[in-house]
């Protein structure tokens, strides 16, 4: 009998629908800015415009994938669905949002070295509005299904870049007004340096997770405990094997090899294994001990 492997990735995904209403409003604002800057001479507009244009792209990277591992579901090629399509879009927009935070770092250096004059009021208006753009977005985006160690890494992804647009007009916001009252117009470049460290924390955390996720990495050592002892516990079975990995957001994949005294079935192991660790698919292999005993 041939198992169906997609778990669901079929049903449209949560994340799905809030990712397509933020990639719209990051683009409605992307283009609002673009033309007033073109059209005003605006090289503040025009560069805040430029900037919604590399998250609308990542955003746009994010909602690709939610689609791709919908209609890719069914598809047999794939061994155990297309759950990890969503920890690679992660991945890839993880490493996307570390090139920005090095942008961020790397033109705040070039301020300090060489300043350039800030039209204030201009300036402070175009990072209100990011600010508010991209804090509706960040309300929008939050993963509010996520449990355990279980992350829809996309969606965490698409936060994370709206968060990073929003702390860049947050950190913006408070260095150009300190900057216009009080003078000290050293404090841009540096909470751009501020700000570019923030990034950088948040993409390499999202790069160690979807990584680990995409490189079949061990569930914790709690996880694993939990099913070694569930199926030792009456002593019938003994575990002499034992791999659980994530394929997926919010279910897994284990197998499960045991030695045993006496015969039995595949599913006298399964009915042991808890049913609260997300195990969608169990692969159990039976071996009789020689002796007839185990140790």
């Amino acid at each position: 009998m041939v198992h169906d492997h997609h778990f669901g990735q079929a049903e449209p995904h949560a994340g799905e629908k809030r990712t397509r209403v933020v990639v719209i409003l990051t683009a409605v604002t992307m283009v609002i800015e673009i033309v007033a800057g073109l059209a005003y001479g605006s090289m503040a507009l025009l560069a805040d415009g430029l900037h919604m244009a590399s998250h609308a792209s990542a955003l746009g990277l994010a909602l690709i994938a939610y689609v791709y591992a919908r209609r890719r579901a069914h598809d047999q090629r794939f061994s155990f669905g297309t759950g990890k399509v969503n920890p690679l879009a992660g991945f890839a927009s993880a490493v996307v949002l570390g090139i920005f935070a090095l942008m961020m770092a790397g033109e705040s250096v070039h301020r300090f070295l060489e300043p350039v004059p800030i039209a204030f009021d201009q300036a402070i208006l175009v990072a209100v509005l990011g600010l508010v753009v991209n804090g509706l977005s960040v309300i929008i985006l939050r993963d509010r299904n996520s449990h355990g160690h279980h992350h829809d890494h996309n969606l965490r992804a698409a936060h994370l870049h709206v968060l990073a647009d929003a702390l860049t007009s947050l950190l913006a916001i408070f260095a150009l007004m300190t900057a216009k009252f009080f003078g000290a117009v050293w404090m841009d470049p540096a909470m751009g340096i501020v700000g570019g460290a923030l990034v950088a924390v948040w993409a390499w955390r999202l790069v160690k997770d979807t990584g680990a996720v995409l490189l079949d990495r061990q569930a914790p050592p709690e996880v694993m405990l939990t099913i070694k002892n569930a199926i030792e516990a009456g002593r019938r079975f003994q575990v002499v094997d034992l791999h659980v990995w994530t394929i997926g957001p919010g279910y897994r994949a284990a197998i499960v090899s045991v030695v045993t005294p006496h015969p039995c079935r595949p599913e006298d192991v399964e009915n042991l294994v808890p049913d609260d660790l997300d195990i969608a698919h169990l692969t159990i292999e039976i071996r009789l001990t020689a002796s007839g005993v185990i140790r």
